[in-house]
C-alpha cells in the first residue's frame, strides 16, 4: 500500500491522472464515510430529531473540515510544484509550515466555537429537542478542532510526499475504526448525538496520528528533520488553498441558510429530509473532490515542469468523468429512491415523502457541483489562486437571490429548487473562464524553451 506514485515522460495522460485519482478518490469517499455513517446511525437509532440536530451541527463543522482542506490542498500545491522544480529545501519547509498552522488554526477555532456554537445553532432556528442534540454533538466536535482539521490536512500532506497509498490506507483505518465506534457508542450504549461525536473523534486522531508518526519516520520523502516554518510558503499555501475554505464556507452557509428555511417553512421533519438528502450528496462531493485532488498534483507538475500540453488533456479526462458520474448518479437517484433513503431510516411516512422530494429537486443539477469543484481546484493548481476564489465565492453569493424569492412563491419546493438553479447561472459564466485560461496556457506555451526530450522520471505527488 506504500508504494511509491510517480510521473514518467513516457506515460500517457489518463495513466497518470488515474493513477492520482483512483486512491485520492479512494481516500476521499472513504473519509466521507464519516459522515454517512454517523447519519445511518443517527437515523435508525436515535430518529428524525437526531437526524435534524446533527445537520444543525454540520454547517458550523464545514469550516473546521474547511480550514483542513485549506492547509493540505494549498500545502500540497506548493510541494508539487517545488517537486516539479526540484526545489527540496522549499518542500520541507512548506510541510513544517503547513502542520504549524494546523495546530494554529485548530486551537483558534476550538475556543471560537465553544463560545459562539450555541448562538450559532439557535440562528438557524433549532428549538426544543433539535436544538439540545445539536448542542450536545457540537460541544464534543468543537473541542476536537485540532484532531479534525489534522485529519483533513494531513493526508493530504501525506500524499504530497510520494505516498497517496499510504494515505489512503491511514483513512481507511480511521474510517473502519468509526463505524465500530458509532455500533458500540449509539447501538449497544446509547450514548445519543454526544456518542457519535466521541466516536469521530477518535477515529479522525487515529487517521491523524498514523500520517504524524510517518512524518518523524525514516521512510518519510519529506522530513521533519532540518525543516522551519517559512512565513512566505504559509502565506502563499492559505492563498493556494483558500478556494477550499470558501467552498466548504459555502457548504455551511448554505447548509444553514436551508436549515432555517425548512424550519421557517416547514419542520423538523423537513430538516431531517435535508439531511437525508444531505449525505447522499455527499458520497458525490467527496468523489468528485477526489477527483480534483487526483487532477491538481499531474496539473501542477505540468505546469512546473512546462509540459503544458498535457495540462489540456488531463482538464478534459477529469471533467468528462466528474461530470458523466453527476449525471449517472441523478439517474439512479431517480430511479431507486426509497433504497437509498430507507439506509437513515426506519418506519416514517412523513420523512419518507419529503426525502423523495428532496432527492427529484434537489439533486437534480448535483453534476454542476462537480463541474465548478473541479474548476476551482483546476484553477488553484496552475497558480491562479484568485479565479479559485471567484468561483468558490461566486458559488455561495448565488445561492442568495434564489433561496430569498423561490421559496416566498414556491414554499418548501423553493427551497429544494434553489441549488440547481443558481448553479446552473454560476457554470454558465465558469465555463467560459476556463475555456479562456486553458487557451491563455497553451500560448504561453509557444514561448517557452521545452524539456529536454530524453525519458526521464521524476518522484512526485
Amino acid at each position: 500500500m506504500s508504494q511509491s506514485i510517480s510521473i514518467s515522460s513516457e506515460q500517457s495522460v489518463s495513466a497518470t491522472f488515474w493513477r492520482f485519482a483512483i486512491p485520492s478518490v479512494a481516500a476521499m469517499l472513504v473519509s466521507g464515510l464519516y459522515q454517512v455513517i454517523d447519519g445511518i446511525f443517527v437515523g435508525r437509532y436515535i430518529g428524525t430529531e437526531g437526524l435534524a440536530g446533527i445537520n444543525m451541527s454540520m454547517p458550523i463543522l464545514a469550516i473546521v473540515i474547511g480550514v483542513g482542506l485549506m492547509i493540505g490542498m494549498g500545502g500540497g500545491s506548493l510541494l508539487s510544484m517545488y517537486r516539479g522544480e526540484k526545489n527540496i529545501t522549499a518542500s520541507k519547509c512548506s510541510l513544517a509550515s503547513a502542520l504549524l498552522l494546523v495546530v494554529l488554526f485548530g486551537v483558534l477555532l476550538s475556543l471560537l466555537l465553544q463560545f459562539s456554537g450555541p448562538t450559532l445553532i439557535t440562528l438557524q432556528g433549532a428549538a426544543d429537542e433539535t436544538q439540545l442534540m445539536a448542542h450536545q454533538y457540537l460541544r464534543v466536535m468543537s473541542a476536537g478542532a485540532v484532531v479534525s482539521i489534522a485529519a483533513s490536512a494531513l493526508p493530504l500532506l501525506l500524499r504530497n510526499d510520494d505516498k497517496p497509498n499510504l494515505a489512503t490506507l491511514f483513512i481507511v483505518l480511521g474510517a473502519l475504526l468509526n463505524i465500530v465506534l458509532d455500533y458500540v457508542f449509539l447501538a449497544h450504549w446509547s450514548l445519543g448525538l454526544r456518542g457519535a461525536a466521541i466516536a469521530t473523534l477518535i477515529a479522525q486522531a487515529t487517521t491523524s496520528l498514523c500520517c504524524v508518526y510517518y512524518f518523524f519516520s525514516a521512510r518519510a520523502n519529506t522530513p521533519l528533520k532540518g525543516s522551519r516554518f517559512e512565513y512566505a510558503s504559509a502565506v502563499r499555501m492559505l492563498q493556494l488553498g483558500s478556494s477550499s475554505l470558501i467552498m466548504f464556507a459555502y457548504f455551511g452557509f448554505v447548509m444553514a441558510l436551508h436549515n432555517k428555511l425548512f424550519m421557517t417553512y416547514g419542520s423538523a421533519t423537513h430538516l431531517a429530509a435535508f439531511a437525508i438528502v444531505g449525505y447522499l450528496a455527499s458520497i458525490y462531493y467527496f468523489f468528485a473532490e477526489g477527483l480534483a485532488t487526483g487532477l491538481q498534483p499531474p496539473v501542477s507538475y505540468y505546469l512546473g515542469a512546462k509540459q503544458v500540453h498535457k495540462i489540456g488533456q488531463t482538464v478534459k479526462l477529469a471533467f468528462t468523468v466528474t461530470v458523466g458520474s453527476g449525471v449517472a448518479m441523478v439517474a439512479l437517484l431517480n430511479l431507486f429512491p426509497d433504497w437509498f433513503i430507507c439506509l437513515f431510516m426506519s418506519d416514517d411516512e412523513a420523512l419518507l415523502q419529503a426525502s423523495r422530494t428532496g432527492l427529484r429537486w434537489h439533486l437534480a443539477g448535483i453534476f454542476l457541483d462537480g463541474f465548478l469543484f473541479i474548476s476551482s481546484v483546476y484553477f488553484m493548481a496552475v497558480g491562479e489562486a484568485k479565479k479559485a476564489l471567484f468561483v468558490s465565492l461566486g458559488n455561495m453569493l448565488i445561492q442568495l437571490p434564489f433561496l430569498w424569492l423561490l421559496p416566498q412563491f414556491m414554499g418548501i419546493e423553493g427551497i429544494w429548487v434553489s441549488v440547481p438553479l443558481s448553479n446552473l447561472v454560476l457554470a454558465a459564466v465558469v465555463l467560459p473562464m476556463l475555456y479562456l485560461n486553458l487557451r491563455d496556457i497553451k500560448a504561453k506555451a509557444e514561448v517557452w524553451v521545452p524539456i529536454s526530450s530524453a525519458p526521464e522520471v521524476t518522484r512526485v505527488t
